[in-house]
């Protein structure tokens, strides 16, 4: 049986505990989630998401989460 295996090129420069503004140097503590089907309208290709959360959402074998700032749940980082 051959599996469908996927891999995200990522690179980290660094561990941190939480978001950092790369020009600020100014960091924000983070919430990850499961994803709900409300977020999908803020996470379209037109608002320059290439990940296609949608997909991933509706695959059985998987939960999909999302990075937010703390006290800011509605902008998905």
């Amino acid at each position: 049986m051959i599996e469908n295996i996927q891999h995200i090129e990522i690179e980290i420069d660094k561990i941190t505990n939480s978001i950092e503004n790369a020009i600020s140097g100014d960091n924000f503590r983070t919430n990850v989630s499961l994803v709900v089907i409300s977020d999908f309208k803020s996470i379209k290709k037109k608002n320059g998401w290439i990940f296609n959360w949608e997909n991933e959402f509706n695959q059985a074998d998987r939960d999909v989460y999302k990075l937010t700032i703390e006290g800011n749940p509605q902008i998905i980082q």
